[in-house]
């Protein structure tokens, strides 16, 4: 073994608790995006059932504290590549309210022309690539990203986002083992909700303790409490700093929940899980754990809370507004976007 780099192996890392310490004007923001990405996903859910919204819908609820810690930790010219859960991301990363519902709706207001939905939201203004409805296909893609920044000698991060499941596919492991044997400033960010699917983790895969795939290649990796933004945004920071001082890739196992079914196809718990499991992970939902410490430390009470709250309904309901308002696609639209214009 002499001469390789096998003897590095790295230390095992399970959740560790964060010290909070952010300002009020901080605190008040993210419980804003958080009320946000919650409020939005509610009422994409009343337009999917009302007919508005037609396809593949996939909420986010349950694990808004991954989007809001994750973005708060990244500048405007970093990469984020996702799958289709992606609405909670877009909203995260600043993509407008109003530009998402459009797009869900399939209107030519929407980001992506009213051609992506639910499942293709871009953004390439705010570096928001997608969006991808093939598991796990984005993970090479934001590993590119990742190349591409260290071939042009920026010091940009590429951060994948992916499920759990997505860990037991091929492009998984390819795109680790090329981030870490080529150095590559990239995230990997592993929402795991403990299903994929309707399937759960423990009937899909060996070891529970994923982030732990990462030592195959010699990567930095975490568990990290997916619930509580003060550890994502502490977990992430850390990754994000490996990747832009040292150019190095780090795994981040975030521990969350979805409180939805899979998809709108099954929109309450679905049929392979109990009410009592998610009202028991419905203890730590991250908009009360953050609401918590906020009037712990003595930032807001209840009715500032509602307040924020309510902000948020307003403007949620603007988007909705936006998009019936909206106007569907012209017909010559079905034959832009098709090619790239060659140079």
């Amino acid at each position: 073994m002499s001469g390789s780099t096998a003897s590095k192996k790295k230390g095992s890392k399970r959740p560790a608790k964060a010290t909070p310490a952010a300002t009020e004007e901080q605190c008040r923001n993210w419980y804003h995006q958080l009320c946000l990405l919650r409020r939005f996903e509610e009422k994409a859910a009343e337009a999917y059932s009302l007919g508005k919204i037609g396809g593949f819908c996939h909420l986010y609820i349950g694990q808004e504290a991954v989007g809001v810690g994750v973005m708060a930790s990244l500048r405007e010219d970093d990469y984020i590549v996702g799958s289709y859960r992606e609405h909670g991301l877009a909203l995260a990363r600043g993509v407008p309210p109003r530009s998402i519902m459009a797009e869900l709706y399939g209107k030519a207001d929407g980001c992506s022309g009213g051609k992506g939905g639910s499942m293709h939201l871009f953004d390439a203004d705010r570096n928001f690539l997608g969006g991808h409805g093939i598991v796990g296909g984005q993970i090479p893609l934001g590993t590119g990203m990742a190349f591409a920044a260290k071939y042009h000698g920026t010091d940009q991060v590429s951060v994948s986002f992916f499920g759990e499941a997505a860990a037991n596919i091929g492009s998984f492991h390819e795109s680790l083992n090329m981030a870490a044997l080529w150095k590559l400033p990239a995230v990997y960010i592993l929402e795991n909700n403990g299903y994929g699917m309707g399937t759960a983790i423990a009937r899909a895969t060996a070891s529970m303790d994923l982030f732990h795939r990462a030592y195959s290649y010699d990567m930095e990796a975490e568990a990290v409490d997916g619930q509580d933004v003060f550890a994502v945004k502490d977990a992430m920071e850390r990754a994000v700093e490996r990747a832009r001082t040292k150019s190095e890739p780090t795994l981040l196992e975030m521990r969350t929940y979805r409180y939805v079914g899979h998809s709108m196809s099954d929109a309450a718990h679905g049929t392979y899980r109990t009410k009592d499991e998610v009202e028991e992970y419905r203890k730590r939902d991250p908009l009360v754990i953050m609401a918590a410490f906020m009037k712990k430390q003595g930032m807001t009470d209840d009715d500032g809370l509602k307040a924020i709250d309510d902000e948020v309904k307003t403007e949620v309901q603007d988007a909705m507004d936006y998009a019936d308002q909206s106007p569907d696609p012209p017909l010559e639209a079905l034959y832009t976007d098709v090619y790239a214009e060659g140079g």
